[in-house]
């Protein structure tokens, strides 16, 4: 049996049915490939999920639009050293951001486009296709106070743990995936990027060589394009 299309047809070996089908646009990306490594979830887009895909929990995350990728904060107010707070002839100028990332963790899957859902009606199980109809850009999410450029947090999240993480990636129009559904349940299907989850630490390096407080900064980096399936 097979269900096809953008709207589910399931046709059975003997006779051709047509099963409910709970259709929204999903969406397609360019084929990157995707990394050799796997941080912390498989890299098969066919995974049969028990839910749907889990969202950062973190509040005040702020989207960062792709042309402030570079941009970097204002150095803060310096206040006067202590004595004996710079030791002699030290220059740490000039005066900088810095990020320095702890802790690798989890992919989360951000949609582009509403979710298709697929349900088989019929006594056996079927085959479900779902193509996407929508493009959209998926791009860096951060929160806390990060005192150098989002450009800057990439490149140490990429050469500490060699992961091809990127500033923004493209989910297109058109990339279809097959899978099979069992009689008398609904495949929900989504497409759209993985972004992985990174914890580090930022603050303001001085020419006098003090430093801000550090901050702890979480961030979710564009990782690889595929879709996300779920079953009920």
């Amino acid at each position: 049996m097979t269900i096809s299309a953008r709207r589910t047809i399931l046709v059975p070996a003997t006779a051709l049915l047509l099963a409910t089908a709970l259709a929204g646009p999903a969406l397609a990306v360019d084929e990157t490939p995707a990394p050799t490594s796997s941080p912390s979830a498989p890299l098969d887009n066919d995974v049969i999920n028990a839910s749907p895909p889990e969202q950062p929990e973190e509040d005040g995350l702020t989207e960062v639009p792709a042309g402030e990728v570079d941009a970097e904060p204002e150095e803060p107010s310096a206040k006067p050293p202590l004595p004996g707070e710079v030791p002699a002839g030290v220059d740490c100028a000039p005066a900088h951001g810095v990020y320095i990332p702890t802790k690798q963790g989890s992919q989360y899957h951000r949609a582009v486009g509403p979710p298709n859902a697929n349900y088989n009606g019929t006594s056996r199980t079927a085959r479900s296709t779902f193509t996407s109809e929508v493009t959209g850009e998926v791009g860096v999410s951060v929160t806390g106070k990060l005192e150098t450029s989002v450009g800057t947090l990439i490149a140490r999240v990429k050469a500490k743990y060699e992961v091809n993480v990127s500033a923004k990636l493209t989910a297109k129009l058109g990339n279809s995936i097959s899978v099979d559904t069992p009689s008398h349940k609904t495949t929900h299907a989504v497409y759209g990027v993985w972004r992985l989850k990174h914890t580090g630490k930022s603050y303001w390096l001085r020419g006098n060589c003090t430093t801000t407080p550090e901050q702890t900064v979480t961030s979710y980096s564009p990782y690889r394009i595929g879709w996300y399936l779920w079953e009920s």
